[in-house]
């Protein structure tokens, strides 16, 4: 059997990855597959890939745009949700701040620089006219690292998938004020070039198999519960979340959705400004 590592969040959004796990979908392609659960988001398996700690990754599109362009050679193979991110924008309980409108200059909570917490906020900041020039960013590592920081009055404000922080907003830890939909599809697959080599004729055949088991999930009626108790979530929360969110089927290179996210990072100051090939971004010969 050939060995596969496969990085993504401790997130709702993987829960296939563990049903194809008990399918027995990785036996029947003859992979030894490990998932690894990468707490730190889309900087940290980033970093992962770059070391070769890992195949693959399932990223946030706008960071898996951001790495390809900063040169690491992954290759982007398929959109693996196809729907938005919403984050949720939240600020410690007992914060003076009350509306979005509060936030410009605030000191904003990122897992690292490059990931997705750090560039939806910058997302946000430009969609609402703030001056990027007063942001202050405060590096936390994870959703348990914002959570520190906000008690140590480090950070005053944190952007993060809604649904995983909804605990704590009911607990009366976060204060959610707003939210902040991404214009682009959530996640990305991304593989280091040399597994992309490798495991080209099992891509199509996992990823296919993988979504089969998202698109099952969906209709069986104890999905939300299962899905509630698995990453200690509000059911009618996951309820809700499971009527919105669409796995792709699709191996089509999402053009449209690209170039909006290269506008964002030449907004941002994260890449430079001119053309970009959407070839430089997604080949079309890394499809399988």
């Amino acid at each position: 059997m050939k060995s596969l590592r496969i990085a993504g969040v401790p997130e709702h959004f993987n829960y296939p990855w563990e049903l194809a796990a008990r399918e027995g979908l990785y036996q029947e392609l003859g992979l030894k597959l490990a998932f690894q659960e990468v707490p730190g988001g889309t900087g940290a398996m980033c970093a992962a890939l770059a070391k070769q700690e890992v195949d693959a990754a399932l990223l946030l599109t706008e960071g898996a745009v951001l790495d390809v362009l900063r040169g690491s050679g992954n290759r982007l193979l398929k959109v693996y949700v196809s729907t938005p991110l919403e984050w949720g924008i939240h600020v410690p309980a007992g914060s003076a701040i009350e509306h979005v409108s509060d936030l410009a200059g605030r000191t904003v909570a990122i897992s690292r620089e490059g990931s997705g917490s750090h560039l939806i906020a910058i997302v946000d900041a430009l969609a609402r006219g703030f001056s990027l020039e007063h942001m202050r960013f405060h590096t936390v590592g994870s959703l348990a690292g914002a959570r520190q920081a906000f008690v140590r009055s480090e950070a005053e404000v944190f952007l993060w998938e809604k649904t995983m922080t909804q605990p704590l907003v009911d607990a009366g830890e976060f204060r959610r004020i707003g939210i902040r939909a991404a214009p682009w599809p959530a996640f990305l697959m991304s593989v280091r070039p040399q597994a992309y080599v490798r495991f080209r004729e099992l891509w199509r055949p996992l990823l296919d198999g993988v979504v089969a088991c998202a698109w099952r999930l969906q209709r069986r009626r104890n999905a939300a519960a299962e899905l509630a108790a698995r990453y200690g979530l509000q059911e009618s929360e996951v309820a809700a979340w499971l009527q919105a969110v669409r796995w792709s089927g699709s191996w089509r290179r999402p053009a449209a959705a690209l170039n909006r996210v290269v506008d964002a990072l030449q907004a941002q100051g994260a890449i430079a400004p001119g053309a970009v090939s959407l070839d430089a971004i997604w080949p079309g010969s890394t499809r399988p």
